[in-house]
C-alpha cells in the first residue's frame, strides 16, 4: 500500500512539474501569435532609411510572460535580439497585472482575473499572487535584472538624461537598446496614492488609468459603467504629471478621455490602439479625441493587431498613421505595437522595416517617417519625464 502511495505521489509530482515547466509557454504560444500571411518585399531604399531611424514603440506586454527578454525566443513577438534586428532604440514595456475572464471589448466586470492563474503557473514570487502592486514591482525587477545581465546591451530609461545617454550610446557599435516602464491600468495602486511613489521609485514613468474593466480611478471603454475620472483618479493624474510620469489614455472610456484632456497640463499619449476613421472599434480614437491629444502636444500610438487597424497588414498601419497625420499633423503620430499583449499580428519586431516600407508606399516623406517612427516619441518623452515640481532636497 505504501508503495502505491509513493507511486501516486510521484506521478502527481511529475505532472505538476510538467505543468509548471510547459504550461506558460503553451499559453503564450496560443495567445501571442503571428498570422503567417504574406508580407511585401522591403526595398533597398526602405532598408537603408530604416537603418538610420530612431525607433520608439510605446507599448509591449513582454514582461508578463515567463521568458528571458535577453534571449531570442521561438514564441511571442519581442525580445532584445529581435529589437536589435528591428533597429528599435527604445521599447516601452507595460506591466499588465489583471484582466477579466471572458475578456471582451464591450463590457467586463473587474470581479474576476485571468492573470492570477498565469502568475501561479509561472511560479512568480508568492508575494505577487494576491497583490497587483507586487506584480508591477516584480515586472520592474525582471527588467532591472535583465539590464544588469545584458553587458550594456539593454539600458533602463527613467529620465530625460537617461534618454539622451541612450541616444548618444546608439551612435556607437554594438547598438544599445533602451527600455522604459509603463503600467496597463493603475489598479496596482490598490487605492493608495502613496503606492505611486513606490511605482515611481521602481522606474515606472508612464501609466494608463484603466485596462479592461472599471476601477477606482476611472471608467474603462470595456467596463460596465464606463464613467469618467473619479476624485482619486484626478488626484493621481495630477500627481503623475508633477512627478514626470506620462499619462496614457489607452483603454479609457470616452468620459475618462474627456476628463483627462480637460485636466492635463502636459502632453498625454494614447500608447496603443487605432483610429475610428479607419477602423470603427470602440477603443479606437475619434477625430475629436485625436484633436484633443494633439492639443496637449501628445501622441497617438498606432497598433498592429486587427482590432486596432481592422487588419494586420503593414499597409493598414500606415493608413491609420496617415489619417492622424492628415487630421492634426505628423508630429502627433507614433508606434504602439501592443506586442505580446494577447494579440495576433503580421510580423514581429525584427521585421519592423515593414512599417517603414508601408509608410514610403503611402507617400510619407523621409522626414515624416523619422518623426512617426520615433522622433515624435523622443520629443514627448524628453518633455514629459521632467518633474513639474522639483524633488525635495
Amino acid at each position: 500500500m505504501r508503495r502505491w502511495l509513493i507511486a501516486i505521489l510521484l506521478v502527481i509530482a511529475l505532472v505538476a512539474l510538467a505543468f509548471f515547466a510547459f504550461a506558460p509557454g503553451i499559453i503564450e504560444r496560443g495567445t501571442n501569435q503571428i498570422d503567417g500571411k504574406p508580407l511585401p518585399a522591403v526595398s533597398g531604399r526602405a532598408k537603408a532609411l530604416h537603418a538610420t531611424l530612431t525607433i520608439v514603440d510605446l507599448h509591449s506586454d513582454t514582461l508578463l510572460w515567463k521568458r528571458d527578454i535577453l534571449d531570442r525566443a521561438t514564441r511571442g513577438h519581442m525580445d532584445l535580439p529581435r529589437l536589435r534586428d528591428g533597429n528599435v532604440a527604445l521599447q516601452i514595456l507595460a506591466s499588465t497585472t489583471k484582466s477579466p475572464k471572458g475578456q471582451n471589448y464591450d463590457a467586463n466586470s473587474g470581479d474576476t482575473d485571468n492573470i492570477t492563474s498565469l502568475v501561479i503557473a509561472q511560479l512568480q514570487p508568492v508575494r505577487t499572487w494576491n497583490s497587483l502592486l507586487e506584480r508591477s514591482l516584480w515586472h520592474a525587477e525582471k527588467l532591472h535584472r535583465a539590464v544588469a545581465a545584458s553587458d550594456g546591451k539593454l539600458r533602463a530609461v527613467a529620465t530625460a538624461a537617461d534618454l539622451d545617454a541612450l541616444l548618444t550610446a546608439r551612435k556607437g557599435k554594438p547598438l544599445t537598446t533602451g527600455a522604459l516602464l509603463s503600467i496597463e491600468g493603475l489598479h496596482p495602486l490598490e487605492g493608495k496614492i502613496a503606492n505611486l511613489d513606490k511605482l515611481y521609485a521602481a522606474g515606472f514613468r508612464m501609466a494608463g488609468l484603466a485596462h479592461f474593466f472599471d476601477n477606482d480611478l476611472a471608467g474603462s471603454m470595456h467596463g460596465l459603467k464606463k464613467g469618467g475620472l473619479t476624485p482619486f483618479g484626478r488626484q493621481v493624474v495630477l500627481a503623475m504629471e508633477a512627478k514626470g510620469m506620462i499619462v496614457d489614455l489607452a483603454h479609457c472610456s470616452e468620459a475618462c478621455v474627456a476628463d483627462i484632456l480637460r485636466l492635463a497640463r502636459r502632453p498625454v499619449v494614447s500608447s496603443h490602439g487605432g483610429v475610428q476613421a479607419t477602423c470603427k472599434v470602440n477603443r479606437n480614437l475619434s477625430d475629436e479625441q485625436i484633436r484633443g491629444v494633439a492639443a496637449t502636444g501628445g501622441l497617438v500610438g498606432i497598433g498592429y493587431w486587427d482590432a486596432a487597424i481592422c487588419d494586420t497588414s503593414p499597409a493598414s498601419i500606415a493608413k491609420a498613421m496617415k489619417h492622424v497625420r492628415d487630421l492634426v499633423g505628423i508630429e502627433y503620430v507614433a508606434l504602439g505595437s501592443d506586442y505580446d499583449g494577447a494579440t495576433t499580428v503580421r510580423f514581429d519586431t525584427s521585421k519592423l522595416a515593414q512599417v517603414t516600407q508601408a509608410l514610403i508606399d503611402a507617400g510619407f516623406s523621409d522626414d515624416e517617417i523619422r518623426a512617426a517612427m520615433g522622433g515624435n516619441a523622443v520629443r514627448v518623452l524628453k518633455a514629459g519625464l521632467v518633474p513639474l515640481t522639483p524633488p525635495a532636497p
